[in-house]
């Protein structure tokens, strides 16, 4: 979890291109009152999750799924109840990515999604908090 070489940017084209805030995923020790939650108290519709193999739920809203909540298993309450578990943003360029983040010293992780076309990367900020990176297609 290293911070890397990262200094102030000193050139606009040294961004990376992140178009907008994806979701956020809450960790949730009991996931069935979560899902009472986020549907009876603000209204957001449960809807299609790929099969993880880990329990979870996805809630939309409009045609977006905003909110990912992950529940613990019964036998792993060491799940940090309330506590969201990373920010998730869509980008593009995969492997432009790859490499800026490699150049800064950081160790970014590269995933895939079961069942659709969504390759991700994740990787720690300097406090730990962790990144998702989203491409599709």
């Amino acid at each position: 979890m290293a911070a890397g070489r990262l200094c102030p940017i000193e050139n606009e084209a040294d961004t990376m291109a992140l178009s907008r805030l994806d979701h956020v995923t809450v960790n949730c020790v009991d996931l069935d009152r979560s899902r009472a939650f986020y549907s009876q108290a603000l209204g957001l519709s449960e809807g299609h999750r790929p099969p993880f193999d880990f329990p979870g739920a996805w809630f939309y809203l409009g045609d977006r799924p905003v909110v990912h909540l992950v529940g613990a298993p019964p036998s792993d309450r060491s799940l940090a109840p309330g506590a969201f578990d990373h920010l998730a943003f869509e980008a593009g360029d995969f492997e432009g990515t790859l490499s800026r983040l490699r150049g800064l010293g950081l160790t970014p992780a590269e995933a895939a999604v079961p069942g659709a076309r969504l390759r991700q990367i994740f990787v720690h900020d300097p406090d730990g908090v962790k990144i998702e990176l989203n491409f599709r297609g």
